[in-house]
């Protein structure tokens, strides 16, 4: 039952069950201040704190009344239909474009795979505050740089529906190319040769052969990315306006303007959501295990 073998010395047994141990409290310190929320979320009183009557389990310290605020607020649902506005199509840019970077870099014959590689995810590496500033700067004045000097575009980004979509979607390439390029480590290139010997062309060969073989790490990505843009503040606020007000943005200008426990039920609604992508990319992860034959089950 302990999975250590008969013979394990006392030094192999002790480091067993430290490291269990060291691993839950790993895991506590993780959880425990998100956790501490949900039941925050319920609170009868218009407090962030745990009431007497919350401690003593009373039923009527606790109520559903925040959420039904968050689902009768007209502010709370524009912020909600604002997100599911722009999400998805973040998402459907940055699996799209990442999944083509991916395969274009998974082959050998590409110059400078690594550099590419570093400037492609560079997005995950440099801080948020620095990306939305840049953001900010070259979608208020965009332009097209030539060997003859720049031409101004007669528009601007900032501001934009499609602005914020692109700022989203830059952040969400990344982990779309990362999951992909892991899918591709495993897959079999005399898969797409023999497509070709059979008269297939490069488009067939795509969606035929390949698209079946990495698309749980295509999902995978697309639900990264779609995570990164529904939970995403700091650029919008740099690159957006109020007529792009998301969720997120709804929630940190409660925080500092109206102190309302109803963010803590939004809070609750955002874990839930997260719980069930990571989920989805669980499944999906054993799903691709199986199909390049590294588990039995």
């Amino acid at each position: 039952m302990s999975g250590l073998p008969p013979y394990a010395s006392t030094g192999q047994r002790v480091w067993y069950y430290s490291f269990r141990v060291i691993c839950g409290l790993i895991f506590f310190f993780l959880i425990a201040p998100i956790m501490v929320i949900v039941p925050l979320s319920f609170n009868a009183q218009d407090f962030f704190t745990f009431t007497p009557e919350m401690l003593s389990f009373d039923p009527a310290g606790y109520s559903t009344k925040h959420y039904q605020d968050f689902f009768t607020n007209s502010d709370w649902q524009l912020a909600l239909s604002n997100s599911l506005k722009i999400a998805p199509v973040a998402t459907l840019l940055s699996v799209s474009l990442g999944t083509l970077a991916a395969i274009g870099l998974s082959q050998s014959h590409v110059p400078f795979r690594r550099a590419i590689m570093a400037v492609l995810i560079s997005p995950m590496i440099v801080p948020l505050i620095i990306s939305a500033t840049g953001m900010y700067f070259f979608y208020s004045n965009p332009y097209i740089p030539t060997p003859f000097g720049k031409i101004e575009l007669p528009f601007t980004l900032t501001g934009t529906y499609w602005g914020v979509v692109l700022a989203h979607a830059a952040l969400g390439i990344p982990f779309v190319i990362i999951t992909v390029t892991a899918t591709l480590v495993g897959f079999d290139q005399s898969l797409t040769r023999a497509a070709a010997n059979m008269g297939a062309n490069p488009v067939t060969t795509f969606f035929r052969v390949q698209m079946p073989l990495i698309l749980p790490g295509v999902v995978s990505g697309g639900l990264f990315a779609f995570i990164t843009s529904f939970d995403e503040v700091v650029v919008v606020l740099f690159v957006g306006s109020a007529g792009q007000k998301t969720l997120p943005w709804q929630m940190f200008t409660g925080l500092r303007e109206q102190i309302s426990p109803t963010i803590l039920a939004v809070a609750t609604l955002l874990i839930a959501i997260s719980i069930v992508l990571l989920f989805v990319v669980e499944l999906l992860r054993r799903r691709s295990e199986r199909l390049r034959g590294m588990s039995p089950s």
